[in-house]
């Protein structure tokens, strides 16, 4: 059994490596370590019975061991929150789901009435990990966060109050962590957003797939924070929110920008807001690629919303080869959020206005039933060398852009079913009469 055990683990080593490589991200080898399963230190797997403080031991065994692997065989794990450890891989076999405590309480980081909270900070993420080094979650397997418990009243705030974001628990948040990869898993019906990486470097998502129902409130898939060097690729996202978001809400020392290099490659957005950067800018966002993607059904395509106040630089974002079907809109590059005014006027420029330059969109097919799309800066900050090509937009109305200069489009094509397929205002625009 323990040589058994070896094998699997220098496999699963050498697999993840491979892997690894293939991204660009250089990785440190690791040695092989340990399994240690769930169920062995007490799990019992049935789906009734809390399962906490076994999934805890087995977690924390790995660790003093110097690191392995956590192993959850199929079953259902029913748990309140847990907290990761270095070198530590959560490997979550077919037929394996680790399933969140259904009772408000156990995410509480202070008893009380959750409905009284006054931000996410009074809540406890289902899965948590600070300051590690080599977390993997990988396999077959499903993390389920029992959102169904937290919705109802979150979309009764939202309708009450317009844009209002009721605090609950994150199911998966990751902070200062270095060489984290998730693999292969499904995360599902998380009660807020499913996946939180934050202030961390050297992140692959690969092969994920998010699902929550297309109502559910503030169900973002993955919500990127002041993270550098990130690959998605291959993941599934139909959710309630953004099915990425990339945000930048604080400087961070030593760094010109708080959150860049980060590509998002051959993902299928279904039901959700589409790719989106911001609406918290102020730490800056740099070279951002999104390649082969599609997007079914979702709410936006490629989005950019940053207002005054939480804005700073977003420069070098290059989209290419997008085919988008049923989006609402194709494009939304905007200084505004949540509403852009009919008018405005030019406001002093402060370390907090939004900038937008040097984006370029390529090879896009879209399908829109309102409007192709927005591209509006400010009266005192311009939306500044934007370059669209090859892009092919049918809509019931057209691409506005205003408040923006140096924009370039070579074979560009907006087909509209009522009025122009370019409203322009104060905008500097090459190409229109292509």
């Amino acid at each position: 059994m323990n040589t058994c055990r070896l094998v699997l683990q220098g496999a699963l080593t050498l697999c993840v490596i491979l892997a690894l490589a293939s991204t660009g991200i250089a990785v440190e080898p690791q040695s092989a370590g340990k399994v240690f399963s769930v169920r062995e230190h007490g799990a019992t797997g049935d789906g009734k019975t809390v399962d906490t403080a076994a999934l805890q031991k087995a977690i924390d065994a790995c660790a003093k061991a110097g690191g392995g692997v956590v192993r959850f065989p199929p079953g259902t794990y029913l748990s309140q929150p847990i907290t990761l450890s270095t070198k530590t891989t959560v490997q979550l076999d077919e037929g394996a789901t680790l399933l969140a405590s259904p009772q408000h309480a156990d995410f509480m980081k202070t008893p009380g009435d959750w409905l009284s909270a006054k931000g996410g900070g009074d809540f406890i993420p289902f899965i948590s990990g600070k300051d590690l080094t080599d977390v993997t979650i990988t396999g077959k397997g499903t993390i389920d966060g029992s959102g169904q418990v937290w919705w109802g009243p979150a979309e009764e705030a939202r309708r009450k109050t317009s844009g209002y974001t009721l605090p609950r628990p994150n199911l998966i948040v990751l902070t200062r962590c270095r060489n984290v990869r998730i693999t292969g898993i499904t995360i599902q019906n998380s009660p807020k957003f499913h996946l939180v990486p934050t202030d961390c470097e050297d992140v692959v998502i690969e092969g994920v797939t998010f699902k929550a129902p297309a109502g559910s409130p503030n169900t973002d898939a993955i919500d990127l924070s002041v993270s550098r060097r990130v690959r998605i690729t291959r993941c599934v996202m139909d959710v309630g929110d953004d099915n990425v978001a990339i945000k930048s809400g604080k400087r961070m020392d030593g760094r010109a920008f708080a959150c860049e290099d980060i590509t998002v490659t051959d993902c299928t957005f279904l039901h959700g807001h589409g790719m989106s950067i911001g609406s918290e800018t102020v730490g800056g966002v740099r070279n951002v690629t999104v390649e082969r993607c599609t997007f079914q059904d979702t709410e936006n395509g490629i989005r950019i919303k940053s207002p005054r106040g939480r804005g700073g630089t977003i420069e070098n974002l290059r989209c290419t080869d997008i085919t988008m079907t049923n989006v609402d809109s194709a494009i939304t590059i905007t200084c505004y959020y949540p509403k852009i005014p009919a008018k405005d006027t030019a406001q002093p420029v402060t370390p907090e206005t939004p900038v937008f330059k040097d984006i370029e969109i390529r090879n896009l097919t879209a399908t829109c039933p309102q409007e192709a799309g927005v591209l509006v800066g400010l009266p005192e900050s311009l939306v500044s060398n934007v370059s669209l090509t090859n892009v092919r937009i049918s809509a019931q109305t057209g691409l506005t852009i205003r408040n923006a200069t140096a924009v370039r489009l070579k074979d560009v094509r907006v087909e509209t079913k009522q009025g122009p397929s370019f409203i322009l205002d104060n905008a500097k625009v090459e190409g229109l009469d292509r």
